[in-house]
């Protein structure tokens, strides 16, 4: 541990979660203009999330000893804390925006609290498992050295194209001769980002030149000449039917186009039973005919309806018996898409032989995740049609010309005439055309992902769909033969793009510096002493990227094995060292789990040695659910994973839940994707930490969580992430101790700590509806058992006399009727309207959290107006909904929930609105009295 005084970091106390949700979300759904678009890599954790957790581990929080605010006061009591923490939270907020990631003044505030934080200057942030990037560029973005590391050779390069190539040439003009330099400035990473467009169109126009032959125009139906954007293809087998002697087509789909408002264009198969050959046409209107011919991999004879199972499509394709069949070309027309029915010409306008060089190795067999090997498709190049791999060779051949090109541009604009290479951390002629070359080559990459023979059609967009729709090499039957040279997806230069809107995205920071290595992380740890880690760890059950990386690693390695010679040392990507729980590559489920335990054990012990005193190292954690028996969601691996870092010596001082996945991801369906993340603020635990029993750990509790719960609701966190956050404060009260002792002297287990924490946070709770009044107590008790439906008046009658009402009472408070010998509440549509606070002579906070998500329901002004005519009742109406939410979600009534869950959420919103109802108020009486 290396040395530095313990101050409370504002992650550890509390963060304005709801803010920084939402963004992460949302960010989600951002495709253009994204760091991300440089190159694909699976799961990364969302950019506002990442920024958010750095920001927030490295600045003090109010209550640390002598703290003092921007004006240099101290903070005396609880009062001025709480607004200074406020604050901070706006200043978070504004982080966190999208809109906000290259704003100078957001970004400058920010980086002057971390430096109040560290007088002495920050340190570097430490991410060894950097994979996508997002952590070490948003480390940079604040200002702070970012050192990445990880196994993966392409994650490395990504991070290296992310953190170390783009400051390098950062304000640096452009060399390309045709590019006027005079007419503009060039920020950032801009005048590369121009260099590399303009040698990437050299590439595109000198491959046409050797190759566009291969791609030759369509005929389009009035006879004009149509340039393809895609070949439609289907994979076919030999019909085992003896009556059908040639092949059938293997198709999932027949829709080529299905636009709202449009007619749906189709492929109808023509089946001619006297030659025993299948053509195809061009269908508008209506819907396909056909059913399609295999669904999860066993197919159907089009001809004679045999059947095909699965194994004996896959017997064919290991014969190398199966092949593919031209069915139709999408082309770009004057006013869109124009399809065209294939024939025989344009199939063997297609064809051609191999290129000298193809992608050689083994793809890994795993059925989970490499989905083709079965079916005889067990190399990489035979994941693509001839002509494919003609295309990709030539572009990838023309990196190497391309860099003599740059080199020789970059002398002439006045660069350095050395041969300090990239690697070597060379910033002149030869280094800059490594940089050039690289982002060349992930362009070939992009092109290669949505240019392999495993790319499906997509009839909404009308393009290609790229490979990685999952996190896996899916197999797919009828497929998409991008056009290289079209002006659609697919083609080099919308790939081109892609990649260089994720270059000029990279908000370099001047005079930060990042550095990204190929190492294991516990060794990366090692060598990067005095950083402060925040990383984004592998999961138990992890996709094994090593597996399907090896799909981008055979590219890279043709194309800058001679730019970066260490990263490409090797025919594949390190499997075995791999941190993953991987039973293939084990051998068994138990050997998998073993081996992921004692690697991350490791990795956490590295963590508890090497962590600052200054700051907490923040480890994200992805939180999966599987459902039990009785309907609810209980975590997979949470408490094995807490207790492993428990056990490497680190105190959990928060936990936080950072929603970062969208519902719609396509490994969601079925196979328990990740649903959020947690991140866990941890410090190393001091050996001379005492040991308590447990009753004197569910004291500390008692003592410890009302406050803790207080904060969390004061910085609006949703209920639905109460029980999680909660984790935090009950985990650092049950970590402090060195051993917590159960009464046979064993050692509690986490699982037992973490059900007591919930017990307790239950408490709290309760207490809290001392608070309220005694219609809404009984309405909440009532509630939980019955929600809006009749009950026995008797038993309602035993409560109302527990809570010191009546049913009368009740009834004239207006939340719920008795009537013939039963009771319920009202629902909210059920509520008189309209309805005044002021007015109703028995005023409950039932009535005024009813119309409250009633008012939100129909508007959030309407929501607004009515909180600030509630005045100090709104923040009860809240703390009821903390309340109902529990309830709701604990007896499975989703809707309930999600409505209580909805208005806390939009809170911050609605204060907002408040206020300004307020002052609408206010006005008019000002007006009189000036």
């Amino acid at each position: 541990m290396t040395a530095g005084a313990y101050r409370p970091k504002l992650i550890e106390v509390a963060l304005p979660l709801a803010a920084i949700n939402a963004e992460a979300a949302r960010e989600k759904s951002i495709r253009h203009g994204h760091p991300s678009t440089l190159h694909l890599w699976w799961a990364r954790r969302p950019l506002a999330a990442a920024r958010a957790v750095i920001w927030a581990s490295l600045v003090d929080d109010p209550s640390a000893e002598g703290y003092r605010d921007h004006n240099d006061n101290l903070l005396p009591t609880a009062e001025a804390q709480e607004d200074e923490r406020e604050r901070l939270f706006g200043i978070l907020k504004r982080l966190v925006r999208w809109e906000n990631s290259s704003d100078a003044k957001v970004l400058e505030d920010a980086r002057a609290e971390i430096d109040r934080a560290f007088p002495d200057g920050p340190p570097p942030i430490l991410d060894p498992f950097a994979g996508g990037g997002a952590i070490p560029l948003e480390a940079q973005r604040l200002g702070l050295t970012a050192l990445a590391g990880d196994l993966n050779p392409v994650a490395v390069l990504i991070n290296k194209a992310m953190i170390e190539i783009p400051p390098r040439f950062a304000g640096s003009p452009p060399v390309h001769p045709d590019i006027d330099t005079s007419l503009t400035t060039w920020e950032r990473a801009q005048g590369l980002a121009a260099d590399v467009e303009a040698y990437g169109q050299w590439m595109r126009d000198e491959a046409e030149r050797r190759i566009g032959h291969l791609y030759p125009d369509a005929t389009g139906p009035d006879g004009q000449k149509l340039t393809p954007i895609a070949w439609i293809w289907a994979r076919t087998v030999e019909s085992p039917d003896p009556s059908w002697s040639g092949h059938v087509p293997l198709v999932a789909s027949w829709t080529l186009s299905k636009k709202k408002g449009k007619p749906t264009i189709w492929i109808e198969p023509i089946i001619d039973r006297a030659t025993q050959t299948i053509s195809y046409e061009i269908r508008e209107g209506g819907e396909p005919a056909q059913e399609r011919t295999v669904i999860r991999g066993n197919g159907t004879c089009i001809a004679t309806g045999a059947a095909m199972p699965g194994d004996y499509i896959k017997s064919e394709g290991r014969a190398d018996r199966m092949s593919h069949q031209l069915m139709a070309i999408a082309a770009e027309g004057e006013r869109g898409r124009v399809y065209v029915p294939a024939v025989h010409a344009d199939e063997r306008d297609a064809s051609c032989g191999l290129p000298d060089w193809v992608p050689g190795g083994a793809i890994t067999q795993n059925s989970r995740y490499m989905l083709p090997p079965p079916y005889g498709m067990d190399e990489w190049w035979k994941l693509f049609t001839p002509r494919q791999l003609t295309a990709l060779a030539t572009f990838s051949d023309l990196i190497g010309e391309v860099k003599c090109e740059v080199r020789a541009d970059a002398v002439a604009a006045g660069l350095a005439d050395g041969d300090v290479r990239l690697r070597d951390g060379g910033a002149g002629a030869t280094a800059y055309a490594d940089a050039v070359a690289t982002y060349l080559a992930f362009a070939i990459d992009k092109m290669a992902d949505l240019g392999s023979s495993l790319v499906a059609w997509e009839p909404i967009a009308q393009c290609p769909r790229h490979l990685f729709g999952r996190q896996a090499v899916p197999m797919v039957w009828d497929f998409a033969e991008a056009n290289p040279f079209s002006n659609s997806s697919g083609s080099f230069m919308t790939c081109l793009k892609g990649t260089l809107k994720g270059l000029t995205s990279i908000g370099t920071v001047l005079g930060t510096t990042g550095s990204a290595v190929q190492r294991d992380a516990r060794a990366r740890m090692r060598e990067a002493a005095g950083a402060t880690l925040s990383t984004d760890p592998p999961y138990y059950d992890n996709v094994p990227y090593a597996d399907i990386s090896d799909f981008f690693y055979v590219w890279l390695r043709k194309n800058l094995s001679e730019t970066w010679p260490n990263e490409f040392s090797t025919l594949a990507t390190p499997k075995f060292e791999e941190l993953v729980a991987d039973d293939v590559r084990a051998g068994s489920k138990q050997q998998a789990e073993e081996h992921f335990e004692s690697g991350m054990a490791e990795f956490m012990h590295e963590i508890a040695v090497g962590a600052r005193a200054d700051a907490p190292s923040t480890v994200y954690y992805a939180f999966k659910a599987t459902e039990s028996k009785e309907g609810k969601l209980r975590s997979t691996g949470w408490d094995t994973f807490l207790q492993a870092v428990l056990d490497a010596g680190l105190r959990v001082m928060s936990t936080w839940p950072i929603r970062t996945e969208t519902a719609g991801r396509l490994r969601a369906h079925g196979s328990n994707a990740l649903a959020s993340s947690i991140v866990l603020a941890c410090r190393p635990r001091p050996e001379s930490a005492p040991m308590a029993t447990r009753g004197e750990f569910i004291a500390a509790l008692r003592t410890e969580l009302p406050e803790a719960v207080r904060l969390l609701q004061s910085g609006n966190i949703a209920p639905v992430d109460m029980a999680q956050s909660t984790i935090g404060p009950g985990i650092k009260v049950f970590s402090r101790y060195a051993k917590v002792v159960e009464a046979d002297g064993s050692a509690m287990l986490v699982s037992a700590a973490l059900s007591i924490i919930n017990d307790v946070l239950g408490e709290v709770l309760d207490g809290e509806e001392a608070e309220l009044d005694r219609d809404t107590r009984f309405a909440l008790t009532w509630f939980a058992e019955h929600q809006h439906e009749h009950g026995p008046s008797g038993d309602a009658e035993s409560v109302a006399k527990a809570k010191n009402t009546s049913l009368e009472g009740l009834a004239d408070s207006g939340i719920g009727e008795a009537h013939g010998g039963k009771f319920r509440l009202y629902r909210r549509d059920e509520l008189k309207q309209p309805w005044s606070p002021a007015e109703d002579d028995r005023f409950t906070i039932w009535e005024a959290l009813q119309y409250l998500v009633a008012a939100l329901e129909r508007s959030e002004s309407e929501a607004a107006d009515l909180l600030h005519t509630l005045g100090g009742n709104g923040d009860r109406a809240r703390q009821l909904a903390y309340l109902l939410y529990q309830k709701a979600n604990d007896n499975g009534w989703a809707a309930e929930a999600n409505a209580y869950n909805s208005l806390i959420t939009a809170w911050p919103s609605l204060r907002e609105g408040a206020l300004a109802a307020a002052a609408r108020a206010t006005a008019p009486v000002e007006q009189q009295m000036l």
